[in-house]
């Protein structure tokens, strides 16, 4: 089994699609890392070398920033905004939309789970 930058990538997969396992690394990176390291497409997790497996390592290691370094970055963005009380950060800190979508109705998954509100029964006359 591989380990690279803290991720187990599972063994029976294609080594491109077993690299989007880690967190910030999508299929356009993944294609990069197969290119700079000379492995053909077809070639699985199982099948590497510890010398390929150093490789993509030491290649993520300079050239990306994936996993804890990149989730720290972001949460420090978002940190930063809330800080700043820009319109985005007063978003992220009530926990709605942030990207200008309606909430009227739906964004529950940002919002949570409908609070039904007491006594605002229809009547009927």
């Amino acid at each position: 089994m591989a380990r690279i930058a803290g991720v187990n990538l599972p063994t029976n997969k294609r080594v491109v699609i077993a690299l989007q396992y880690i967190h910030g690394v999508g299929q356009k990176i993944a294609g990069e890392i197969m290119e700079k390291v000379n492995l053909p497409a077809e070639r699985r997790v199982s099948q590497l070398t510890d010398s390929e497996v150093l490789q993509i390592r030491e290649l993520l290691d300079r050239d990306y920033m994936v996993e804890g370094d990149l989730r720290r970055e972001v949460s420090m963005n978002i940190k930063r905004l809330m800080d700043l009380g820009c319109y985005r950060g007063l978003r992220h800190r009530k926990g709605l939309p942030v990207r200008g979508q309606r909430t009227h109705t739906n964004a529950r998954t940002r919002k949570g789970p409908a609070k039904t509100i007491a006594g605002k029964k229809k009547t009927t006359t």
